[in-house]
């Protein structure tokens, strides 16, 4: 069933009316009708099933029939650091990233990153990231919608972040292997370097505040495949997927 993110206030009788993109993809691209049920979402973790009542090429409008627990999230609470990668790179692992269930995202800038963003550029883009994720839901069936928090440097975050139980750092020289963790009961962080990995200084300073340099095998991972990969891997071992 074709689902649809409002930002709206969502409860059984209310009349809602889908933002620009949703009318369209409704419209055109899938050539719903009056009538036709879709699920809208707002990030509370419910679903809402309706029923489209007006439909123009530019304008959809549904009333919601009844809510649901939406009951896909993953056990984890993951937080995705990831150096802003560039090209469609960030847009690919951000996309992916939401799918496999992270709660939310800090793009971040380091040493070795090609794109740097600031000002009213690194909004935009943060606003971009959003929709994407917000695609992402969509797609996969999540109801929660993660955050793209503000792009900060390295160094920034590392001195305002909250801690989390389990800080874990990639890096193919590092002595541990994720099978040799304990699992957490609280929080995790994954920190990701951009094209060219995160210098030595910067794997120093992250552990300095308490992250831990594991590695994933012996080969040498593109920085789109590392983040998946720590991703999957920690669902596997301790989320839904196992």
């Amino acid at each position: 069933m074709p689902r649809f993110y409002s930002p709206e206030k969502l409860a059984p009788g209310a009349l809602i009316r889908l933002s620009d993109n949703a009318a369209v993809h409704a419209s055109r691209a899938l050539r719903m009708k009056v009538g036709d049920s879709a699920v809208l979402f707002n990030g509370d973790g419910n679903d809402y099933l309706c029923e489209l009542t007006y439909m123009s090429k530019s304008e959809v409008s549904a009333k919601v029939k009844s809510v649901s627990d939406n009951t896909c999230e993953s056990p984890l609470n993951i937080t995705l650091i990831q150096a802003i990668s560039s090209g469609d790179r960030m847009d690919f692992t951000i996309q992916k990233a939401v799918e496999l269930g992270v709660t939310a995202i800090q793009p971040i800038s380091s040493q070795r990153s090609v794109v740097k963003l600031s000002g009213e550029r690194a909004e935009k883009r943060r606003e971009h990231w959003q929709n994407v994720v917000i695609s992402a839901c969509e797609q996969c069936g999540r109801s929660i919608v993660p955050e793209v928090r503000p792009a900060t440097s390295l160094a920034q975050w590392l001195g305002q972040s909250e801690t989390a139980e389990l800080r874990i750092i990639l890096s193919p020289g590092a002595p541990q292997s994720l099978n040799e963790l304990t699992k957490p009961s609280g929080d995790i962080q994954l920190l990701i370097g951009a094209e060219g990995g995160l210098t030595e200084d910067e794997i120093s300073l992250a552990t300095t505040h308490n992250f831990t340099p594991i590695r994933l095998g012996n080969r040498i991972l593109r920085t789109e495949t590392a983040a998946l990969t720590a991703i999957s891997s920690l669902q596997t071992r301790w989320g839904d997927f196992n």
